[in-house]
């Protein structure tokens, strides 16, 4: 077994002294912290002795030689214990089935070597799996860990008492003001009257609801003190208690920002979940930056049973961005549902547009669009990912034959990806490609073809001024491609520093691609909203310097 010396000052009686200890490698860092705050030899061998016995070492020598002030303290911590046998005991209304399952996924077998923590898992974790499923009264009845120092055999006992079987009765709800119990039911997928009760279930429509714009706050148990007789032997059925605050009704905001995208902005807005006195959701309010102004109106209703949410919406917006003038006004409907990681959104959109490049004659487009995106993500956490992984697919397209100027079809995916360097940085990666499919863009409207270049896409670059050039204006193209790798050092919790490439174009045909590459430095603060940067960035088919930050204030 390799062994590890390293030097601890440690206190004695009288005087400070460095203790250098001599000791496996492997239990080196157990031993480390608990023996820096001991003083005097006593007390150096109880804690050696205590400590190395919740690791299974119940026979260890210990040696203490004092060479002036200094003491080394020199371990052997003998052979280790190892199971010898396990016997679980469960009574109660345990199915046959249940009990062979619940013995099989025991996490301490004959011949693993012993350890107090891994005793203390093992009881914790079978106490877990039998609360989790039918059995949600059951509790640990007794335990034994009879260790044999001279033999190093730990026999291990224990027992359970599963208690009875328990069903769902009916769903009781505290806390409903304005809301009917038929919009809980609504995110209710699977807490029924007669089904098996499982804690996943109740924990799952607690989340749902939690996540809902209804509720500040749910809660979520089996009551079991309100359980009856179910008909069966050793079954009960007891009704779920959900306990649940909801939130405030109206909501107004005002603020302002500044983008290096669209420049600075003031926006005033207001939604109420309970419009109509329906509760649907409704979110309504006017954006006015520098470059775009925007008026916008969305309903969405709450979900039905399935999950699965229904809204409608309304868009007038103007902009002059890169010496295009676009006007547009845009209404439709969406079907939004999410399946685990995966949301799938349909919607059907109707787009009227007229656009004006630089001094030119202006020019309207309309489309009917039909679309499906899909959003796979998997990520340690939303606002401040450091691993994970967003995918994203879009397809959506227009006919003559139905409210259309002209045909076309728009295909867009996009992909990012968060690696952990270390225990504070990140790596990020990630990618764009569009293609629309059409005889011509001339009169496809602006929001399905593509422009880039900016913040969020390649910094270096003015805002969506990579794309097709008409005299001094930028048009979208029918093709896109964008890439960029980030490191992000993190220098504490709250401030870190970014380096960057980015690389992409827009155009109209794959001969004239050439992409455009912005590379630059950045700083990052982690806001309560998710982390705000500035970066500096230069292009280097532009020859500028650029400053990219998105900020806002609201109040």
């Amino acid at each position: 077994m390799r062994r590890l010396a390293f030097f601890l000052c440690c206190g004695v009686a009288t005087a400070h002294a460095d203790l250098r200890l001599d000791v496996p490698a492997d239990l080196a860092a157990r031993l480390r912290p608990h023996l820096a705050a001991e003083s005097g030899e006593r007390r150096l061998r109880q804690t050696s002795t205590d400590i190395l016995a919740t690791e299974g070492y119940f026979s260890p020598q210990i040696a203490i030689d004092t060479q002036g002030h200094d003491l080394l303290l020199r371990i052997d911590p003998g052979p280790r214990t190892h199971i010898s046998s396990a016997e679980v005991e469960i009574t109660g209304a345990v199915t046959p089935e249940r009990l062979a399952a619940l013995r099989e996924r025991w996490l301490l077998p004959v011949g693993r070597p012993f350890r107090q923590e891994d005793w203390n898992n093992a009881k914790n974790q079978l106490l877990s799996d039998l609360l989790a499923e039918e059995h949600a009264a059951a509790r640990l009845l007794d335990s034994l860990a009879d260790i044999d120092p001279d033999t190093q055999r730990a026999a291990l006992q224990v027992s359970y008492d599963a208690g009875p079987r328990y069903r769902y009765g009916e769903l009781e709800i505290d806390g409903l003001y304005r809301f009917r119990p038929e919009l809980v039911a609504r995110y209710n997928a699977d807490v029924r009257p007669g089904k098996v009760y499982r804690a996943e279930e109740v924990q799952a429509l607690v989340h749902a609801l939690q996540s809902s714009p209804y509720f500040a706050t749910v809660r979520g148990e089996l009551d079991l003190a309100q359980a009856v007789s179910d008909g069966e032997a050793d079954s009960l059925r007891a009704p779920v208690r959900l306990t649940v605050q909801e939130q405030p009704v109206h909501r107004a905001r005002f603020g302002v920002g500044a983008s290096s995208n669209t420049g600075a902005r003031v926006e005033a807005s207001y939604s109420t979940i309970d419009f109509l006195r329906q509760a649907w959701e409704l979110d309504t309010g006017v954006r006015l930056e520098e470059k775009r102004q925007t008026f916008y109106s969305d309903v969405f209703l709450p979900p039905m049973g399935d999950g699965v949410r229904y809204g409608a919406g309304f868009v007038a917006e103007q902009s002059d961005i890169e010496q295009l003038r676009i006007q547009r006004q845009s209404v439709g409907v969406q079907r939004i549902e999410q399946r685990g990681r995966l949301e799938e959104r349909l919607s059907l959109n109707w787009q009227h547009e007229k656009r004006q490049p630089g001094d030119g004659d202006w020019t309207t487009s309309r489309a009917l669009v039909p679309n499906v995106t899909w959003t796979w993500r998997k990520l340690d956490q939303m606002l401040d990912p450091r691993r994970g992984v967003v995918l994203q697919l879009s397809v959506g397209g227009g006919t003559k034959s139905l409210l259309s100027d002209e045909n076309f079809l728009r295909l867009y995916g996009r992909s990012q990806i968060y690696l952990p360097i270390g225990t504070r940085d990140t790596l990020s990666l990630r990618a764009e490609l569009g293609r629309t499919f059409a005889p011509s863009r001339q009169h496809v409207p602006q929001d399905y073809l593509f422009r880039t270049g900016g913040t969020g896409s390649v910094r270096g670059y003015q805002y969506q001024s990579l794309g097709i050039k008409e005299g001094n204006a930028t048009l979208g193209g029918r093709y896109l491609a964008t890439a960029s790798i980030e490191y992000t050092h993190w220098l504490n919790d709250s401030w870190g520093a970014a380096a960057f490439v980015d690389a992409g174009d827009a155009v109209d045909a794959l001969q004239d691609a050439r992409l455009a590459v912005g590379y630059g430095l950045g700083a990052r603060w982690r806001s309560p909203a998710g982390p705000i940067g500035v970066d500096l960035a230069y292009g280097k088919r532009s020859r500028d310097l650029l400053l990219h930050f998105s900020l806002a204030i609201p109040f």
